[in-house]
């Protein structure tokens, strides 16, 4: 069974929104669209929910047509960004609203709740009002309103984006427990690339109206498909060096005047593809080999700034040129700001994108 949209397309005025988006996932999937502000995704899951009718194309659920049928009509559950409860209303009437004005009987409706608050951790909270609650409680009243209905598709739009850092990581945990204990599809909306890779089946990378990417986590992390994806996915993100050319003998930047070779050992993954193409160079922080003192093979860097970040620290890193990178390295790596460094490239794990079309011309 699959959820199928088909050239979809939307427009507000002259400005165009959504430009022939196709997409298929499954039933129990937890699908994520991802990507900056204003891309798309929030218009995308709206018209999945009815809230907003697509300019033109069309949504099938298991083949059957359901793009022209009313919100309330296509039996699925959404949570907002802002939760949008009723204030004068306790835990208990919030979540089960829903089922109040679809007639279900109130023992039925009490039962239902009371499972959900069980499953929610909302137990103790029934009679409490929404200003008495945290925000992560509030959120999970929200979910559970969506919950107690049983639908076959939750659509979730940021629904974390309003609490602090620490609770977002707890309830990223409990969303995926959520969604792997109803057994229900879930889509889910968000900016945030991290919130993105830990939690979903699969992944739809937005940009422009355009999906840019649609895949499972670790192949859009380590198979980008463009130069858009490659920045976007991964923290810190991919390092970029541009104007580079394959020659008989390695990686060539010549971007900064006088050309120079980049530090790759090998170029047996490099073919006559890429001969006098332009090309930009991709690699991640953590990518990035680091020696403390150099060695042949080995471009020379300069160590300029160290962050420490827990267990590893990042180093802004000069190379001639003017290049500049970051290497993500262990913590008790023996490095120091001001110090002179070996940098290279493992052959395997880097990137190459075209510089006239930004395909990544390496992962074919």
């Amino acid at each position: 069974m699959s959820i199928r949209l088909e050239h979809i397309y939307k427009s507000f005025g002259d400005v165009s929104v959504l430009k022939d988006v196709d997409l298929e996932f499954q039933d129990l999937e937890f699908l994520t669209l991802v990507g900056p502000s204003g891309c798309g995704k929030t218009t995308l899951l709206r018209i999945l929910a009815g809230l907003e009718s697509a300019t033109s194309g069309a949504i099938f659920h298991n083949d059957r047509k359901v793009s022209h049928l009313a919100p309330g009509k296509r039996d699925i559950a959404m949570v907002f960004q802002n939760y949008a409860l009723y204030p004068h209303m306790n835990v208990l009437h919030n979540i089960g609203y829903g089922l109040k004005v679809r007639g279900v009987p109130k023992e039925e409706i009490r039962k239902r709740v009371t499972e959900v608050a069980r499953v929610l951790e909302l137990e103790a909270y029934l009679h409490r009002k929404p200003r008495e609650l945290s925000g992560g409680q509030r959120q999970r009243v929200a979910l559970g309103r969506a919950m107690v209905r049983k639908p076959w598709l939750f659509l979730m739009d940021e629904p974390l984006s309003n609490l602090d850092a620490k609770l977002r990581v707890t309830m990223r945990g409990e969303l995926k427990r959520f969604h792997l204990s109803l057994q229900t599809t879930t889509v889910y909306v968000t900016h945030d690339q991290l919130e993105a890779m830990t939690m979903s089946d699969r992944i739809a990378v937005m940009d422009r109206g355009l999906i840019q990417q649609f895949g499972a986590p670790q192949e859009i992390y380590n198979a980008p498909a463009n130069l858009f994806v490659a920045g976007f996915i991964g923290s810190p993100p991919m390092n970029f060096v541009s104007k580079v050319r394959v020659d008989g003998a390695g990686l060539v930047e010549q971007g900064s005047g006088a050309p120079h070779r980049l530090p790759v050992d090998s170029l047996a993954r490099f073919d006559g593809r890429l001969a006098e193409r332009d090309l930009v160079l991709g690699v991640r922080p953590q990518d990035v080999v680091v020696s403390p003192q150099r060695s042949n093979g080995e471009m020379a860097g300069k160590v300029e700034l160290i962050q420490l970040v827990g267990s590893e620290k990042l180093l802004d890193v000069a190379l001639p040129g003017g290049v500049r990178l970051t290497a993500e390295v262990r913590a008790d790596l023996p490095v120091a700001a001001g110090q002179e460094i070996g940098v290279r490239f493992e052959p395997q794990r880097i990137h190459l994108f075209d510089a006239k079309t930004q395909a990544n011309v390496l992962a074919v």
